[in-house]
């Protein structure tokens, strides 16, 4: 046996295998601010069904009798009428979501960035790439974990459902799973995966064009230097507009994949993603487009926070972690 490898077996298992030690530390540390910032998303996914139009074609009487709640009245509300613990419903298979979805978009990017992209002449990997690269890294990423995005989903409206006296449609997550794959096959787990990937690309690209745009900015055009001040800026305006630009098809996504279903797996409401943002602008208004933006941004916003570090680390940092390397542990919920 060779030094070298006498060498390597000495190493911590952190410098062994950097990239497989990186991406489970990043895993644990999603899963830490999922938990932490999920009442979140279930207030999101709540409010962007509150006032549904489509469901008047059906019937359904929730839609006129329900009052329209915020993100505060509807936190609360959810813990008086159906419990605490309730405001974590869902919540594990948004966990095997992120598990999925990071996996799938770090294989990708590292793939665009070494093979197909690579760097320049001096080294440096440009903007233009990094954006192009995360927009299709979390597009497969996105791709890859809808059946997990459209459990959750249901699973989050299903307390909302027994109070309106309607049936529970699933026992637990591995029921939910069985259950659409009988009802609607293979292709009933992707009901909603065209509006799921255009939020994850245009959230990906509003989130890297902003933050870098505005942290030189910032560098070059203010007495703030490249510490956490400038990160916090950065990572709060890289937010917002990714917000913007993505909770449209956030809101459109959640609809398609909560509507109720014949017996082949086919909606009931909605033909397609164009279908039902017509039918939620003509119905609603166009700022029912934006329902749920509020606690999305905030949850955009908390996860670095939660996670112990900025969007993007300090220069002191990144001498130890080279986060150029791993763009999709910036945030945990891209």
């Amino acid at each position: 046996m060779s030094v070298p490898e006498d060498e390597e077996r000495l190493l911590p298992l952190a410098q062994r295998w950097p990239r497989a030690s990186k991406f489970l530390l990043s895993g644990c540390a999603a899963t830490v601010a999922e938990l932490a910032t999920f009442p979140l998303d279930l207030t999101k996914t709540r409010l962007q069904m509150q006032g549904e139009a489509a469901l008047a074609r059906l019937g359904d009487s929730a839609r006129e009798s329900a009052p329209y709640r915020g993100m505060v009245r509807t936190a609360l509300g959810i813990v008086q009428e159906e419990g605490f613990l309730k405001l974590w419903q869902g919540v594990t298979p948004a966990i095997y979501r992120h598990v999925v979805y990071s996996g799938g978009r770090m294989v990708t990017y590292e793939h665009l960035r070494e093979v197909v992209f690579g760097k320049s002449e001096d080294k440096h990997y440009p903007l233009w790439k990094s954006v192009i690269g995360g927009m299709m890294a979390g597009v497969v990423g996105q791709f890859l974990a809808n059946p997990t995005d459209l459990v959750k989903v249901q699973m989050q409206m299903e307390g909302k459902r027994k109070l309106e006296g309607k049936p529970l449609r699933f026992r637990g997550v591995h029921h939910a799973f069985a259950k659409i794959l009988s009802e609607g096959g293979i292709r009933g787990l992707w009901a909603g995966w065209v509006p799921n990937i255009q939020r994850a690309a245009l959230v990906n690209m509003g989130d890297l064009t902003t933050y870098d745009t505005v942290k030189h900015y910032l560098v070059l055009n203010t007495p703030l230097e490249d510490n956490i001040t400038t990160h916090g800026l950065s990572s709060l305006c890289s937010g917002l507009v990714a917000s913007i630009l993505g909770t449209p098809a956030d809101v459109i996504k959640s609809r398609i994949m909560n509507q109720p279903r014949d017996k082949q797996g086919r909606g009931l409401l909605y033909k397609s993603s164009t279908d039902c943002l017509i039918q939620a602008v003509q119905g609603e208004g166009f700022m029912s487009l934006y329902k749920g933006f509020l606690p999305s941004w905030l949850r955009m916003q908390s996860g670095w926070i939660t996670q112990g570090h900025p969007v993007r680390p300090s220069t002191e940092f990144s001498r130890r972690l080279n986060p150029e390397h791993f763009p999709w542990a910036r945030r945990f919920d891209l």
